[in-house]
């Protein structure tokens, strides 16, 4: 299982969207601004680099009480200790996944449908993500937006923490968590920004306020 409140902002490492920071350094000033998770994304660097860079994250996410999950790479996960994993529809199968896991790491997967979601919590996922909720040009997912009226009916249905992805800016972020979302996971908006710490923190209580309506 995993806490609601380190689901509420997730921000996810791309050191393409921010050349000349390392994986770490984002982390670094994403923590520092008030991230509940930080999620490791990387389809490029070499698994050694990326070990380096996890094992360094799990140690500053520990000190600070905050979640640490790799993106796909199950052997990476283990191998730097991380809270979990978070799946995409074409990675291993959650209920394989959370055989190898065993059950004291974080299983989180990516769906893109009421359907995927529904069978991701049948599978052994402890929160779901789901997206895009509006369109995003940061990863192609090949699917169309969701809307926030998904989020509204899985919340309905599923009793699990749901973190909205794809499009998430301070301008919507208040109604995706208004539709019943316990957070946001947040690429571009945060990573791009000229101030990641800053900009960490405008998220952070742009979610307040939502949750406070």
């Amino acid at each position: 299982m995993i806490p609601w409140q380190a689901c509420r902002l997730c921000v996810i490492t791309d050191r393409e969207l921010r050349r000349g920071l390392s994986h770490v350094e984002i982390a670094m000033q994403a923590v520092k601004g008030g991230a509940s998770m930080i999620q490791l994304r990387d389809k490029a660097a070499g698994p050694r680099q990326l070990l380096y860079e996890a094992r360094q994250i799990t140690q500053l996410c520990r000190e600070h009480g905050v979640a640490f999950i790799v993106n796909d790479r199950l052997d990476l996960a283990l191998a730097a200790d991380a809270d979990g994993i978070h799946l995409g529809q074409d990675d291993l199968p959650p209920w394989k996944a959370r055989a190898l896991l065993g059950t004291g790491k974080i299983l989180g997967v990516s769906t893109h449908s009421i359907e995927q979601a529904l069978r991701a919590a049948e599978q052994g996922a402890d929160y779901l993500g789901i997206g895009p909720v509006f369109a995003t040009a940061t990863k192609a997912t090949g699917c169309e937006p969701v809307g926030c009226d998904t989020i509204r009916q899985l919340r309905a249905r599923l009793p699990l923490p749901i973190v909205g992805i794809g499009g998430i800016s301070l301008s919507n972020v208040g109604e995706v968590i208004r539709a019943g979302a316990t957070g946001v996971a947040v690429i571009s908006a945060i990573v791009s920004a000229n101030d990641i710490t800053a900009a960490t923190v405008a998220f952070t209580i742009a979610i307040q306020q939502a949750e406070g309506h």
